[in-house]
């Protein structure tokens, strides 16, 4: 058996950030684009674009920078702010998950759940 969290992060009741969207953020980076990143993640282009928007409205800063067609096409970049979201979120959740793993070793690691009915 093994303890298993989920990470979220909540703006009163709108869950705005989590492994998706900084996955999506990391894809973002990798293929230079939103509709690439959203389609390697097989999300729809809008739900990516909700995604983005949605985080961007509670953090309160813009997590892309956008480059509209010419020469090779449009595109997009994680801005400054969005790579260290991603930093922090990351080691965030780490450190949660190290944190879970101790508690579960304190609460269940070395203890049966049942009495032993001989004594």
């Amino acid at each position: 058996m093994k303890p298993v969290s989920h990470i979220y992060l909540y703006q009163e009741d709108l869950r705005v950030f989590g492994k998706g969207p900084c996955m999506l953020l990391c894809a973002i980076e990798e293929k230079g684009s939103l509709r690439a990143a959203a389609a390697s993640m097989g999300l729809s282009y809008s739900k990516a674009i909700q995604m983005v928007q949605r985080a961007e409205s509670a953090f309160g800063f813009p997590l892309t920078e956008k480059t509209i067609g010419g020469k090779g096409g449009g595109g997009s970049q994680l801005t400054a702010d969005a790579r260290l979201l991603i930093e922090k979120f990351q080691t965030y959740e780490e450190a949660c998950h190290e944190a879970t793993t101790k508690l579960y070793e304190t609460y269940f690691g070395k203890c049966q759940l049942r009495e032993d009915k001989n004594g």
